[in-house]
């Protein structure tokens, strides 16, 4: 039998990985890639002669598929946990400290917020309970309509959007409630009086767990183990061109007939393939918007002043270009240990696209000038790389929970077609490791399956 898997990001490589391990060794397993390397936007560069991981850096430490999954390819002691240290907030010109006790930036009492924003804003916040509240269930909306009206602008563009725009590329005004914070949406739903209530009910519980886990040498490590393990035949610089129903199984141009098919594509691919043999799942795909964003890796001198905290992330409506900066070197222990002190600096965000036209020298000035503005230390790189990431990461915008039902619910009769990728259901690693593993289990079982009489 053969199998195509379009799309070699970490949701194809784990969906070729998985398939293998059900399969076994005479499956014929292609994946195609329309870059010149596989890992999607995962890529470990070269800083100063070491690993950096230039696009994702951290997953989810407390979901259990990255782990688990390190665990399987013998890659355990790759595991790494941060130092601990808390990232700031550059807003009103100042840093402030990240405020503790919320929910992606949203608080459940209006002390955290204390500092971060103004006396009327923590008036409002603290009167919120006492507001009568709207809330329809089912329906969705911006999480910018929802915060701001219950706890003022600041909140929103001061503790929000930092943290959305670290998340998703994008911010409050586009990103859905229902997407970005389920739990707070369940709560509502259930009856919550109030937004306060609602994030109290949504906090996960204390835990002296780590928030993120990493891997020392990149995620490049975890991306070869699996090309590996897959022992997969790889089509790199070639995209996919057409998806088309044959008497038995597919077409896939170019590569002709398959018995089975996984698109781990971005949104707009996806749409493209789908067109002619599911039409509403296209459109529904077709609908998704996908944000870009630049990576400038800065190399330092193992001396210069960074603040002792993890990052510094910016509020909507500063004078700076960048919207965040990652202090790499404060923030994991394994790179505090190199010759030099590491800071990723990150630009861009839906809707302004704009700094991927700008020259290398241009970001990397950029990146230099707001570390120092932010830090108050003198800059002076070493070393700096610019990486791009157009099109990197899709919009969990209003009504995407629905959306993506439709596409599943579209599709679910197309016998041996299976969807992954960041768009589905969380554009975290753990949760493109969970779309490619639930994708082969979805082909493996169509394949194995008798035939209709």
């Amino acid at each position: 039998m053969r199998i195509a898997i379009v799309g070699g990001g970490i949701s194809g490589l784990v969906a070729a990985y998985r398939l293998r391990t059900r399969l076994g060794a005479d499956a014929d397993i292609v994946v195609l890639d329309r870059a010149e390397r596989l890992g999607g936007i995962l890529y470990t560069g070269d800083v100063g002669g070491e690993p950096l991981d230039l696009g994702a850096e951290a997953f989810v430490g407390r979901r259990p598929e990255v782990p688990a999954l390190l665990g399987e390819l013998g890659l355990t002691d790759q595991l790494v946990t941060p130092a601990g240290r808390r990232p700031l907030v550059w807003a009103g010109g100042e840093a402030h400290p990240l405020p503790s006790g919320t929910l992606m930036g949203i608080p459940s009492d209006a002390e955290s917020m204390r500092g971060l924003v103004d006396v009327d804003t923590l008036a409002r916040i603290a009167a919120e309970p006492d507001r009568a509240l709207t809330w329809y269930p089912d329906a969705d909306l911006d999480v910018y309509s929802l915060v701001a009206d219950r706890f003022g602008a600041q909140v929103a563009e001061r503790s929000v959007d930092p943290l959305l725009g670290g998340v998703y590329a994008g911010s409050s005004r586009s990103i859905g409630v229902r997407a970005a914070l389920p739990g707070v949406a369940a709560a509502l739903d259930a009856g919550a009086p109030s937004l306060t209530h609602a994030v109290a009910a949504a906090l996960p519980p204390p835990s002296d767990a780590p928030v993120f886990g990493g891997i020392r040498d990149g995620y490049r490590v975890l991306l070869d183990a699996l090309a590996d393990a897959a022992a997969a035949r790889f089509v790199t610089a070639t995209p996919a061109t057409r998806l088309a129903r044959a008497s038995r199984g597919w077409v896939l141009d170019p590569l002709g007939l398959v018995d089975a098919v996984v698109l781990a594509t971005p949104a707009p691919v996806t749409a493209r393939l789908l067109r002619y043999v599911a039409p509403e799942a296209a459109d529904a795909a077709a609908g998704i918007e996908l944000s870009s964003s630049v990576v400038v890796a800065l190399s330092l001198p193992r001396d210069t002043a960074l603040p002792d905290n993890s990052g510094i992330l910016v509020a909507t409506g500063e004078s700076l270009r960048a919207k965040a900066f990652t202090l790499s070197s404060r923030k994991w222990p394994h790179l505090a240990e190199r010759e030099t002190a590491l800071v990723r600096a990150s630009f861009g965000k839906f809707g302004d696209a704009a700094p991927l036209s700008w020259s290398d020298a241009d970001l990397i000035a950029a990146a230099t000038e707001d570390l120092a503005t932010v830090t108050g230390a003198v800059i002076d790189p070493v070393e700096a790389i610019v990486q791009r990431w157009p099109g990197g990461l899709a919009q969990y915008a209003v009504g995407h929970v629905d959306r993506i039902a439709e596409i599943e619910s579209a599709t679910a009769e197309l016998d041996g077609i299976a969807l992954a990728g960041a768009y589905l259901h969380g554009v975290g690693v753990p949760a493109c490791v969970a779309s490619g593993e639930t994708a082969a289990r979805r082909i493996a079982e169509s394949l194995s399956a008798p035939a209709p009489s």
